[in-house]
């Protein structure tokens, strides 16, 4: 089945090293008055850019693990895995908990070399659905408005994703939530872990996949472009969130993002 399913993927624009040469014609833009659209792999060239059929660049590593890049992926847990690093630790404004190391370094916690299409291969081939609830609308003057589009309440709980980091230290292997790396400005207190991050899958706007125009991965500041938003309160601004006093390493530190689909309480199930 997986055989099938990479073949069928193997022409897809965001399997390619560089998405933006094969992404749509720069007519695909989305209309003013419409929120960006959620990527999809079935996304084709533009007739003048058309892509030579070839293996896709994704490998099965056994009988549960993929790999494309530095992303690997489990397709029983639908864990999803690739490196980054630690790029703030101090009293610095957050903007993003991980943007790629060409992006917003100035706002991020976490910083990373891994393409975002690849990291975006894997939640399509694990059938995340992407919820574009925090997409806001644009007005037809081309600014931002304060509407968001409506959502079905499956997909947004499906989209719902946890996130973890694993980083060695003193010759042992440390694990934490993300949000625990992350405080509120004014209230001292740490960043909130129900239903904190959003898979939106970002978008394709001018021909080009817009996590790796701007770089933006995980925003905290509501980014239509990330591919993933924080949805707790304070999302709306810019001058809240800091870096956890003694609980981020050193600047530099290697860590695993760890991506994981959020369960519900047996209680709801």
């Amino acid at each position: 089945m997986i055989r099938s399913l990479l073949l069928m993927l193997a022409a897809s624009p965001l399997l390619c090293a560089d998405p933006a040469a094969v992404a749509p014609a720069p007519d695909a833009a989305p209309a003013p008055g419409q929120p960006v659209t959620p990527v999809e792999p079935k996304s084709l060239p533009a007739p003048d850019q058309p892509v030579a059929p070839a293996e896709p660049a994704v490998k099965e590593l056994d009988a549960d693990r993929l790999q494309v890049g530095e992303v690997t992926f489990n397709r029983k847990t639908r864990e999803i895995r690739f490196p980054a690093a630690v790029n703030m630790s101090g009293g610095e404004l957050l903007e993003f908990a991980l943007v790629h190391v060409n992006g917003k370094v100035h706002e991020s916690l976490l910083v990373t070399e891994v393409p975002a299409a690849q990291i975006n291969v894997a939640f399509k081939l694990l059938r995340y659905p992407a919820s574009a609830e925090f997409y806001g609308i644009v007005n037809k003057d081309g600014t931002m408005s304060n509407d968001f589009p409506k959502v079905a309440d499956d997909v947004k709980a499906a989209a719902r994703v946890n996130i973890g980091l694993e980083w060695e230290e003193e010759g042992k292997t440390r694990t934490a939530k993300l949000n625990d790396w992350i405080s509120h400005g004014t209230t001292g207190e740490q960043m909130p872990a129900a239903d904190l991050w959003v898979y939106g899958g970002s978008g394709i706007e001018r021909g080009k996949f817009l996590a790796d125009t701007t770089g933006d991965y995980i925003a905290i500041f509501l980014s239509n472009a990330a591919l993933i938003n924080f949805s707790g309160k304070d999302n709306n601004s810019d001058e809240v969130w800091l870096p956890f006093p003694k609980r981020v390493p050193p600047l530099g530190t290697k860590v695993t993002v760890i991506i994981t689909p959020q369960k519900k309480p047996a209680a709801e199930k």
